[in-house]
């Protein structure tokens, strides 16, 4: 069982080496949009503003009124 552990712990620091190592390296982007992508990829959106963005995209959009329309109204 001892053993077992330290196999577990030096597999984490071998890990964990490696995720430095590919860190320290950096990485190339050929474009913006897979910077962004990325990026979106890797952060995770928090409930509240999932909840909000859900609620928005489910409600029908008002459409405005020109300004001239309001005006004459």
């Amino acid at each position: 069982m001892k053993q077992q552990s330290k196999f577990s712990t030096h597999q984490q620091h071998e890990q964990d080496a490696e995720l430095h190592a590919a860190k320290k390296a950096g990485l190339e982007f050929d474009s913006v949009e897979q910077l962004l992508r990325h990026d979106a990829a890797q952060t995770a959106v928090p409930q509240g503003i999932a909840r909000r963005l859900g609620e928005s995209i489910e409600k029908p959009g008002v459409p405005t009124r020109s300004w001239w329309r309001r005006l004459l109204e």
